[in-house]
């Protein structure tokens, strides 16, 4: 949290992971379908954050209301199927303005469809930042909607909103930007009271935005206050702050990386790693160990380094990839804890290797730690 006004916003200056998300009223033109001068113009403002050394995740809606204009649909169709339909047809224009406006900036692209199975199980987790996070150290912006040609009402993540949230929560990102047709999160209905003003800054947490938020959503999209307001408190637990502005206004995104008071800016109380050490910490059940040396367990102990298998004895347990796991010295005190990178059985093989003998061990290489220092609390 904020110890002074403004010192949230000059951090953003300093922000370096972004997830950016483009909500549908923006990118579709009143329903006639994509506005590819406005999506060209965000992607602009995209490529000016990556020269200047910050790392980009894009999520964005339109797939469903391109796919709507495309099959002719003149609203929002309510049935799963005719949704399903609509977001397969529409998927494939969105990602080819996409690749235009990218392509002439010199800067390559990544579709990536999620649902919320993908987030929910602790491999396909894994398995999603590790790729993500991949993509991102080799320049690439991820383009990332939810998989809306095969979510079911039971598993679908129900906006792009809470979507972005739950990406910004994975990636541990410093900043979580929500493009919007409005200036903000107002203090009451800007339909009801065009005078209302933004909220300028506030604790993402702060209960008394519940009744700000309000309702309702755009004719062709399904999030509105309420689920930005939810996705920046999602955003907010992994240490992310959250803005939310108007993407119609002037270079907004090059506005916020100089840390311009624009838009609502929610704040989380924590910094990202914090965050997510606070939560490895708090995992109380472990599905095995990971045994390491004397010199191993040392340099784990005082500098939380990676888990490397040249370092481990053994293994014991039966977990899983993304399954908790204590790392114990050869006494069997527990000296760290983490995500392990590989399942138990292929733990064992690894057992002091080379991490560049991994792939010719097990035959594939996901990783060259057993534990990554990022996904590691010392005890």
């Amino acid at each position: 949290m904020a110890t002074e006004p403004g010192m949230a916003r000059r951090s953003l200056v300093d922000a370096r992971t972004w997830v950016v998300k483009v909500g549908s009223a923006l990118l579709t033109g009143n329903g006639q379908g994509l506005d590819e001068r406005a999506l060209d113009r965000w992607c602009g403002q995209i490529a000016s954050l990556l020269a200047t050394g910050k790392r980009v995740v894009l999520v964005s809606s339109g797939a469903v209301a391109e796919g709507c204009r495309r099959l002719g649909f003149a609203t929002r169709p309510t049935t799963v199927h005719e949704l399903q339909a609509a977001a397969a047809v529409g998927q494939s224009g969105l990602i080819e303005a996409y690749e235009r406006a990218f392509r002439s900036r010199d800067r390559r692209i990544a579709m990536v469809l999620l649902t919320h199975d993908d987030l929910s199980d602790r491999e396909r987790y894994l398995n999603a930042r590790t790729t993500l996070a991949t993509l991102l150290d080799l320049g690439v912006v991820p383009v990332i909607n939810e998989n809306d040609s095969v979510a079911t009402d039971e598993i679908k993540l129900g906006d792009n909103d809470t979507l972005a949230g739950m990406v910004a929560s994975l990636l541990s990102a410093d900043l979580l930007v929500m493009l919007t047709d409005q200036d903000g999160l107002h203090e009451s209905d800007p339909r009801d009271d065009p005078r209302a003003p933004v909220v300028r800054e506030a604790p993402a947490a702060d209960g008394s935005l519940d009744a700000m938020a309000g309702g309702g959503a755009g004719r062709l999209g399904r999030g509105g206050m309420v689920t930005k307001l939810a996705a920046a408190r999602l955003a907010a637990l992994s240490g992310a702050h959250t803005v939310i502005a108007n993407g119609h206004a002037p270079d907004i995104l090059d506005r916020l990386a100089r840390g311009e008071d624009c838009g609502t800016l929610l704040t989380a109380d924590v910094a990202p790693l914090d965050a997510r050490k606070r939560w490895l910490a708090g995992q109380r059940r472990t599905k095995g160990d990971l045994v390491v040396d004397s010199g191993a367990a040392e340099v784990i102990s005082n500098r939380g380094v990676s888990v490397l298998p040249a370092g481990v004895t053994d293994a014991t347990g039966t977990f899983r990839r993304g399954d908790m796991v204590r790392v114990v010295d050869p006494d069997g005190r527990a000296v760290a804890k983490g995500l392990a990178n590989y399942d138990a059985a292929e733990a064992r093989k690894l057992a002091g290797c080379k991490s560049s003998h991994i792939e010719a061990i097990l035959g594939y290489v996901d990783e060259p730690e057993l534990i990554h220092r990022d996904n590691l609390v010392v005890l």
